[in-house]
C-alpha cells in the first residue's frame, strides 16, 4: 500500500514532506478535486506534464484535472527521494494499477510558506495497448496498401463512416455497430488512399452518425485533444483527427458536412480540407445530409495535405473522382477577401491574432491583395442549411432511430428529435434559400479567395457544460455553414495561436475557394503559410 511503499533513504525525509505527499496520493484515490488543487502551488509559474502536453500555472493545472476524471485504482510501490536544498526535494515514485501495468510520477516539492506543495510534476502513465476513445479497431498496419506509390510510408485513420471490404461499420454507435453487416466493396475514397501505397492504420472513432461538432462521444469516450490537453477535439471527425494531432497517423480521412473536417483541424492545430461538394464520390459512406456532406484529409503539415490532394484528385491516383484536378492545374488569384461577418463572430482574442496575420501578410515580400466582403447575416446561412440538414438525416437515419429508442446519446437524440419536425413545406423553402445562397458564395470566389478564423476561438474545455458546448456548437456552424452551402472547397490551417484556460491553443485560418479547384487551394494555403513564417 502507499503507506508502505519502498522508500529510499526514508529516515532522511523531512516527516512533513513525506506526509504531504501521503495526502496527496489520497486525495488522487479520492479525486479530492479541492484537495488536489491546494497541493499545488498557487500562480503562473506552476507545471504538470504528461504524453499528452504541458500545463503551465495552476488555473490551466486546475481546469484540466477537473476535465480527465479520476485516475485508476492503484498503489504506489516505491517512492526514490532526493533532497535539492532546505527547502526543495524530488519525488520519484512507482504506482501500481490495479487492473495491470505501472506508471510513474516524477514531482518537485518546494516548501512555502511552511507547507510543502508540489511546483513541476511530470506523470508517465501505464502503457495503453489501445485507446478506445481514438481507434475501434488499429493493426500495424490494420491493411496493407499497393507496394508502391506517391503515398508510400503514410498511415491513415479512417473515419468510422467508410466502408471497408469485409468489416462493419459503427458510425459511431455500438447498437448500429451490432445491426451492421461486413461491407462487400471497399469506398473509392479509401480505396484511392491504398492505390497511393498509404497503409490503413485503423478505423477511428466519429460522434454518432457524424451529427455533432464538439468531438464528444458518450459510447466510447471523448478523444485528446492532441495540441491542448484537457480541451475537446472537434467533431465529427474527432478519431481521425486525434489520431493525427498524437502522431498515431499521419492522415485522417474524414468528411466534412457543416464543419466536421475544418473544426477538428483549428481546434487540434492540423491541417484540414473539405474538398468541392461531389468532386470525391461518396458511395460506400454512411450519409448524414447527402446536400452538403463531402470527403477529405487532415494532416499535420501542408506538405503532407499536398502529397494526398494531389494524388487523390489527381488523373493519375484517383479512378474514383469525378472531375480530376478541374481548374487546380492553375494557380488561384493571390488575391484575399476578408469575410467581414465571420471576423466580427470571433472571440476578441482570435480577432487579434487574426488581424495580426493580416498586417504580417501585407507587409512580407509575398503580400496579396487584401480586401474585404460583406457575404451577409450569417444566420441568413444557419438557418435554411440546418432545416435542410435536418431533413436528409431524419430520411437516412429516422427509421432506425425509431427502431432503437434510447441508444442515442442526449445530444444527438435531441438533433434528431428537432430534425423530425422539419416539415416538407419547410424544407422546400429552405432549398430554395439554400440554392440562392449558393450563388451568392459562388460569385464571391469568382476571382478571389475567402480568407477568415475557422471557428470563433479555441477548443472549450471538456468539462464545460452542456448549455455552453451547444452555445459554441451554434456560433461555430454559423461560420462553417456558408462554404458548405456554396459547395465550396474549404480549407483550415493552423496559423493562429490564442490564449486559453488551458495554456496556448490553436486556430485555425479558413481560406475558401471556387469549386473544383481544390489542389491549387493547397498550394494558396502553403503559399500564405510561407509568407507569414
Amino acid at each position: 500500500m502507499t503507506d508502505g511503499a519502498e522508500l529510499a533513504d526514508a529516515a532522511s525525509v523531512p516527516a512533513e514532506l513525506w506526509e504531504a505527499f501521503l495526502r496527496y496520493e489520497r486525495a488522487i484515490m479520492d479525486d479530492d478535486l479541492d484537495l488536489l488543487d491546494a497541493f499545488f502551488a498557487d500562480g503562473p509559474a506552476t507545471m504538470r506534464g504528461d504524453g499528452v502536453g504541458l500545463l503551465v500555472g495552476h488555473e490551466a493545472i486546475s481546469a484540466f484535472r477537473g476535465a480527465r476524471g479520476g485516475v485508476p485504482p492503484r498503489t504506489i510501490e516505491r517512492v526514490e527521494y532526493r533532497p535539492l536544498g532546505d527547502d526543495a526535494a524530488m519525488l520519484v515514485s512507482v504506482s501500481r494499477y490495479a487492473s495491470g501495468g505501472t506508471g510513474l510520477q516524477t514531482q518537485l516539492w518546494q516548501r512555502i510558506d511552511g507547507r510543502w506543495l508540489i511546483t513541476v510534476a511530470h506523470v508517465t502513465p501505464r502503457a495503453q495497448p489501445l485507446d478506445r476513445s481514438v481507434w475501434r479497431n488499429v493493426g500495424d498496419p490494420f491493411l496493407h496498401g499497393a507496394p508502391d506509390g506517391p503515398l508510400r510510408g503514410l498511415t491513415v485513420a479512417v473515419k468510422d463512416l467508410f466502408a471497408i471490404k469485409g468489416r462493419r461499420i459503427g458510425a459511431g454507435n455500438p447498437a448500429y455497430l451490432a445491426d451492421a453487416r461486413p461491407e462487400a466493396t471497399t469506398a473509392p475514397a479509401v480505396a484511392d488512399l491504398l492505390n497511393g501505397g498509404a497503409t490503413l492504420r485503423g478505423v477511428a472513432r466519429t460522434d454518432e452518425f457524424a451529427y455533432s461538432i464538439a468531438g464528444d462521444n458518450p459510447h466510447y469516450g471523448t478523444p485528446p485533444n492532441g495540441a491542448v490537453p484537457g480541451a475537446l477535439p472537434g467533431g465529427s471527425s474527432s478519431g481521425p483527427a486525434s489520431a493525427v494531432a498524437t502522431g498515431q497517423a499521419e492522415v485522417g480521412l474524414a468528411t466534412d458536412t457543416a464543419g466536421s473536417i475544418r473544426v477538428p483541424a483549428s481546434y487540434q492545430g492540423l491541417w484540414g480540407l473539405r474538398t468541392t461538394h461531389g468532386l470525391v464520390p461518396r458511395q460506400g459512406l454512411v450519409p448524414l445530409a447527402q446536400s452538403f456532406d463531402t470527403v477529405g484529409w487532415l494532416t499535420r503539415d501542408s506538405a503532407t495535405l499536398q502529397r494526398v490532394a494531389d494524388w487523390c484528385l489527381g488523373y493519375e491516383g484517383s479512378e474514383s473522382t469525378e472531375n480530376p484536378y478541374g481548374r487546380s492545374s492553375d494557380d488561384l488569384p493571390w488575391r484575399l477577401l476578408v469575410v467581414e461577418e465571420a471576423v466580427a463572430a470571433v472571440e476578441p482574442e482570435t480577432r487579434r491574432s487574426f488581424e495580426a496575420l493580416l498586417e504580417q501578410l501585407a507587409s512580407s515580400p509575398d503580400a496579396p491583395s487584401i480586401g474585404a466582403v460583406s457575404i451577409g447575416p450569417l444566420d441568413r446561412y444557419f438557418e435554411p442549411f440546418r432545416a435542410v440538414q435536418g431533413a436528409e438525416a431524419w430520411r437516412n437515419n429516422g427509421d432506425w432511430v425509431r427502431a432503437h429508442p434510447g441508444a442515442l446519446g442526449l445530444a444527438v437524440a435531441e438533433r434528431f428529435r428537432q430534425a423530425e419536425l422539419v416539415t416538407p413545406e419547410q424544407e422546400a423553402a429552405a432549398r430554395a434559400e439554400v440554392a440562392r445562397l449558393q450563388g451568392v458564395m459562388r460569385a464571391h470566389v469568382s476571382d478571389a479567395v475567402l480568407i477568415a478564423p475557422t471557428v470563433p476561438g479555441p477548443a472549450p474545455m471538456r468539462t464545460r457544460d452542456g448549455g455552453f458546448v451547444d452555445a459554441v456548437r451554434a456560433s461555430t456552424l454559423r461560420m462553417t455553414t456558408p462554404a458548405a452551402i456554396g459547395g465550396l472547397p474549404s480549407l483550415s490551417a493552423p496559423l493562429l495561436t490564442v490564449g486559453s484556460l488551458l495554456g496556448a491553443a490553436p486556430v485555425g485560418v479558413c481560406l475558401t475557394s471556387a469549386e473544383g479547384t481544390d489542389i491549387a487551394l493547397v498550394r494558396a494555403a502553403r503559399r500564405l503559410e510561407a509568407a507569414v513564417a
